[in-house]
């Protein structure tokens, strides 16, 4: 080794390096140096070969080289081993409560493993590095395992509400509701070196009582985790709010001192312009989930204000969802539906422009999860979650503007390798922490083992012959 040259791990290479920094530099024949978990250079390819000896160099010329994007709102458990089971006809309530908490109240701990395990890994294939769980159904332990088996970032914690009395196996008393947000918090501080880690997750819509969106938030607080929850993809929750306090939701959470900056709230579909401003002055993110407001049909082109939002200043990141209101954990596919909806909803070309699309699903999401300071962007001192895209496809082929390209062209199907913490988890486009062919067999199974024990019926509408 040259004396003049400092020693790391890796060293990454890129036609074109996409930073994400203050400047949204974009590097041609670019390079990011890693050592152990952490990024520590990021220029010219020939600038950090000479500065650098590497012990392992990956990408080249054929290679874009991203941030891993942050997917900020996902169900793990209970959608993806039932994925496309629920038709794709049903409205919002019937959707949720008479196809989605039957199914999840099948799982036993294994298969709630093997769907987590079933979502991480499809995140990583498309590139995304870091997520927000909507909530484990029952068997947290369990899935925190398997997510740290498959090297995946990620902010959990156990489906907690305390107001609906049915289905029986959810039923929660408010200190039973307590308890489950004080024991994850406790246990789950921080696994694999951090990667994995609980917060105070609530179902949220009409489900909690104020005593425990009081206690989810102080929580959350103290420990100093974020607190997610559902609210206002339709009407039922403004409707329910009113109706029960004389308020909208945000008014309401706002004034018993829940909305804050430490708060991620899904869906906010259907707020006013002073639940906005709430929003707003609280400092709390939002996550769009473009793909279930158009599949369940929640009017989000007709009555969304997303543009407002972000107008006014609030972060707004993006989800995916569950896999039977998105069916896909892509969050390219996700980033290309914010980029359209709101053009064609208010008729201006200039509403989300790839530019901002693809700041929300990268610092937009970091911002969202608080990992301002260590994902989201390449860049000195941040986390070494990276993403190679492969350009020898044809969606991407001339490569022209690389940002277009990644939110109007390509997809996850281009991700060739993926690291994490600095450690490689795609390469040629496969996992390689976990047996694939195992989880694919796995999930197959178990899919059909829960679908024929819930007695749901079977509604494809093409006969199976």
């Amino acid at each position: 080794m040259n004396e003049q040259q400092e020693a790391v791990d890796m060293l990454i290479h890129g036609c074109q390096v996409v930073t994400m920094n203050a400047d949204r530099d974009i590097i041609r024949n670019g390079a990011v140096a890693v050592r152990g978990s952490t990024i520590i250079d990021v220029g010219k390819s020939s600038d950090l070969r000479a500065r650098y000896k590497a012990a392992r160099t990956i990408g080249g010329d054929r290679f874009v080289v991203t941030p891993g994007m942050v997917n900020t709102h996902i169900h793990i458990t209970g959608e993806p081993l039932t994925r496309g089971y629920v038709p794709d006809d049903t409205p919002f309530v019937e959707n949720v409560f008479e196809w989605l908490c039957p199914l999840y109240s099948l799982f036993d701990a294994v298969e709630e493993r093997t769907s987590g395990q079933l979502a991480a890994v499809e995140m990583l294939r498309s590139g995304t590095t870091c997520f927000l769980e909507a909530g484990t159904i029952r068997f947290l332990d369990e899935v925190i395992d398997g997510l740290v088996e498959v090297g995946i970032r990620g902010r959990v914690g156990r489906w907690v509400w305390d107001l609906p009395p049915e289905p029986s196996v959810y039923r929660q008393s408010t200190d039973a509701a307590i308890a489950h947000l004080e024991h994850q918090l406790s246990a789950h501080k921080s696994h694999a070196d951090g990667r994995i880690a609980a917060w105070s997750i609530l179902v949220g819509h009409t489900t909690a009582s104020d005593p425990l969106w009081k206690a989810a938030k102080a929580l959350a607080d103290e420990h100093g985790v974020g607190l997610s929850f559902h609210m206002s993809p339709a009407m039922l929750d403004p409707d329910g709010f009113i109706a029960e306090f004389g308020q909208r939701p945000m008014v309401h959470l706002a004034e018993i001192g829940v909305l804050d900056r430490n708060v991620a709230i899904t869906h906010a579909v259907r707020v006013d312009d002073a639940e906005i401003e709430l929003l707003a002055q609280s400092g709390a993110s939002v996550a769009h989930c473009p793909t279930t407001a158009l599949k369940v049909s929640y009017g989000i082109t007709q009555v969304g204000k997303f543009p407002e939002m972000v107008q006014r200043g609030i972060n707004v990141s993006i989800g995916t969802d569950g896999n039977n209101a998105s069916n896909y954990s892509d969050l390219m596919r996700a980033t290309y539906l914010v980029a359209g909806l709101f053009k064609d909803a208010r008729i201006d070309p200039q509403m989300f422009p790839a530019e901002k699309a693809y700041e929300m699903a990268t610092l937009g999401g970091a911002h969202t999860m608080l990992l301002d300071d260590e994902i989201g962007a390449l860049m000195p001192g941040r986390k070494a979650d990276i993403v190679l895209h492969d350009t020898d496809r044809p969606e991407w082929r001339p490569l022209l503007n690389v940002i277009n390209q990644l939110v109007w062209s390509a997809d996850g199907r281009g991700v060739h390798t993926v690291l994490v913490d600095g450690k490689v988890v795609v390469e040629d486009g496969h996992c390689t922490t976990i047996d694939e062919a195992k989880l694919w067999a796995d999930a197959q199974q178990m899919g059909e083992s829960i679908t024929s024990r819930s007695g749901l019926p079977d509604k494809a509408k093409f006969p199976m012959l």
